[in-house]
């Protein structure tokens, strides 16, 4: 049995400052079951175990304070972990896990992993049961609920959150297995939230009321493959990244005008090849959005290219591209500091995690050495709190 104290114990012995104190976490679910090569993605036949990074941005320096063996996936949209406002809970979905009838092969995942980050080091807390292959999942500002897409099964799941546990509570179906829900965002206000359909382009609204989760009869039609998806901290809108068909052209994120009811799309921009990890700044005037851009095609591909993230404006219900950097090959998730001066970008084949300076115009540039962290960075979430 391998053992997984990849952070060394000098990292995982240093305390994550009390609840009270904001800690202000970052978090990254690393998935180590997978690696590109040359453009062509293999499974391992013994990876390491998948990790949970714990990284502190209350000194304004981002320092790891530990590392977890955690089940992850790169599998499905950048979103696939995520925390409560009062940052004592993570949750982490795992869309594959190894098959162990067929070494070297993945089958899908079926559990959402729940972490203790109370806890000196954090520590598994429960394994819960979701559909079939979850993905994206996400926490309500209240922090008494969560939503899970489970992509190979047209359901989301729903869980409660309460006294330091988190217990399912229903099923919601939403599509067929072909529908591949991929994304569901809880809105600020909690009253709804939106769901990604990779498989036939579209969104769904789900009503919330308490603990009861309803399907509306709106479908928003949005561009090719919407996968990952953000809404902005005082809920205006919200921003869907077209992963489009990986065929080297360029693909669109969408804008959805939450101000009115029924919500609709309002303006698609292009961004160029794959665009997948997407968050919105804290103030709500920008969209960070990854771009692959070719950097997870064959080194002799036409559409081979550096990986980028795009800052994007958003002003008058229309978006605009600000700025750009280049990241890491195979980047997936984006997340901001809460203070909206920093982004970070997940890198998949680098293993670490690029730091970006964010100037008051928008600008990007380089904020500081890469994280490095134990497995491949498939998805970065901080808490998600009201507009400031």
């Amino acid at each position: 049995m391998k053992h997984l104290l990849l952070a060394g114990a000098a990292v995982l012995a240093l305390a994550l400052p009390s609840p009270g104190a904001q800690a202000q976490l970052l978090l990254s679910a690393n998935d180590n079951k997978v690696v590109l090569e040359n453009g062509a993605v293999k499974t391992l036949r013994e990876p390491q175990p998948d990790t949970l990074s714990v990284i502190d941005l209350s000194t304004g320096t981002p320092t790891l304070r530990a590392e977890i063996a955690v089940p992850a996936s790169v599998v499905g949209p950048p979103t696939s972990v995520a925390i409560t406002p009062d940052e004592k809970l993570a949750l982490v979905t795992a869309n594959t896990r190894p098959n162990p009838a067929e070494p070297g092969k993945l089958m899908p995942g079926n559990s959402m992993a729940v972490i203790d980050l109370a806890a000196t080091p954090p520590r598994l807390l429960a394994t819960l049961p979701t559909g079939a292959a979850p993905a994206g999942v996400s926490i309500n500002r209240a922090g008494t609920l969560a939503l899970v897409a489970n992509r190979a099964e047209g359901t989301v799941s729903v869980f409660r959150i309460a006294h330091g546990q988190v217990t399912p509570a229903a099923k919601v179906d939403i599509g067929t297995v072909a529908s591949e829900v991929s994304h569901v965002e809880f809105t600020p206000d909690g009253r709804f939230a939106l769901v990604t359909r990779n498989g036939d382009h579209m969104l769904n609204v789900l009503q919330v009321e308490g603990d009861k989760v309803t399907k509306l009869n709106r479908e928003i039609t949005t561009g090719v493959r919407p996968y990952g998806l953000t809404i902005a901290p005082d809920g205006r809108w919200a921003v869907v990244a077209n992963i489009g068909r990986g065929t080297g052209d360029a693909d669109t994120v969408s804008l959805v005008d939450l101000t009115k009811e029924p919500f609709r799309v309002v303006d698609t921009i292009s961004v160029g090849q794959t665009p997948e990890g997407i968050a919105a700044s804290p103030d709500g005037r920008h969209v960070a959005v990854t771009v692959m851009n070719g950097s997870n095609k064959p080194a002799h591909s036409p559409f081979a290219g550096p990986g980028l993230v795009k800052l994007l404006k958003v002003e008058g219900m229309r978006l605009s591209v600000v700025s750009e950097a280049r990241v890491g090959n195979w980047a997936q998730g984006a997340a901001f500091a809460p203070d909206g001066r920093t982004l970070f970008v997940g890198n998949m084949t680098d293993r670490d995690i690029s730091v970006l300076k964010v100037a008051e115009d928008g600008r990007l540039s380089e904020g500081g050495p890469r994280i490095k962290v134990a497995g491949g960075s498939a998805a970065l979430r901080v808490a998600q709190r009201a507009a400031r």
